[in-house]
């Protein structure tokens, strides 16, 4: 058996293996890249190894065409978008400021179990506030 072909065999291996511990899907086709490499080393071995990684580059290509044009289409619609967004699923909430917000910042309200930053219009404590945009861990918010 070639050294290369060796070589890229453990390459695809650790593609493959990177793949199932990071998230996403993206070095998995790499991975087809690697061990169609391997086969391809097996059917024609000596081929010099600046035109495996010539080859290597090509294929990987190829595999990441393969996915764009096939299975990325496919996925499906999520039945619930803003499942790992909990702050964008309080838009329209209603709740009451615990602390006032004064000049624009510093508010904070308790939504659920969770103290939330406000940021919005100068109110006093205990103004009701609509949640109307999220920024970063800040809810931007309006008189109800």
């Amino acid at each position: 058996m070639d050294a290369h072909f060796t070589f890229w065999a453990v390459v695809a291996l650790l593609l493959f293996a990177a793949e199932a511990l990071l998230p996403g899907a993206f070095l998995l086709w790499f991975g087809f890249a690697a061990a169609a490499l391997a086969l391809v080393l097996l059917a024609v071995p000596g081929i010099a190894p600046v035109w495996q990684v010539v080859v290597f580059a090509v294929f990987s290509l190829i595999s990441v065409g393969v996915y764009l044009r096939w299975f990325r289409k496919r996925e499906r619609a999520s039945d619930a978008p803003l499942l790992n967004r909990r702050a964008e699923q309080l838009v329209g909430s209603i709740a009451t400021l615990d602390v006032a917000i004064s000049g624009g910042r510093g508010g904070r309200v308790k939504i659920g179990d969770a103290f939330w930053s406000v940021e919005g219009a100068d109110l006093p404590v205990g103004s009701s506030v609509r949640v109307v945009a999220v920024d970063g861990m800040n809810l931007k918010v309006q008189a109800a």
